[in-house]
């Protein structure tokens, strides 16, 4: 039993660890929801003097939500949220993107979210 804790443990250390060397990563929550909903997004970035904006845009085709806040480099959050409250159903495209100062992307990340719209079940 101990050496099970053990062998989880370190696997779970080296999930974390890998995870934290990545230049950005995003979670949105509840990736399924139904309509309207509040769509939460966690954006966690490794602080690094290029960094001058971060833009998050929610994209379902019908309806389209975007946000960008100003960075300060190294000086800036390593984690900021976002909230895009009644977001209306159907099948989202989340991308977020962190840029440098000439507005050119320096990583992207994608997620989908599904809103389901509770008049089209009927």
């Amino acid at each position: 039993m101990r050496d099970h804790i053990v062998t989880i443990a370190l696997l779970l250390a080296i999930a974390l660890s890998a995870d934290a060397s990545e230049p950005l990563s995003m979670a949105v929550s509840p990736a399924h929801s139904f309509a309207p909903t509040n769509l939460t997004i966690r954006v966690h970035m490794e602080p690094d003097a290029r960094n001058r904006a971060f833009e998050v845009v929610a994209d379902s085709g019908a309806y389209y939500r975007s946000s960008r806040i100003q960075l300060d480099g190294t000086e800036s959050p390593a984690t900021v949220s976002f909230a895009f409250r009644d977001v209306p159903g159907g099948n989202y495209d989340v991308r977020g993107a962190l840029l440098d100062s000439s507005g050119r992307e320096r990583a992207v990340v994608f997620k989908h979210i599904v809103v389901i719209d509770p008049t089209d079940a009927e």
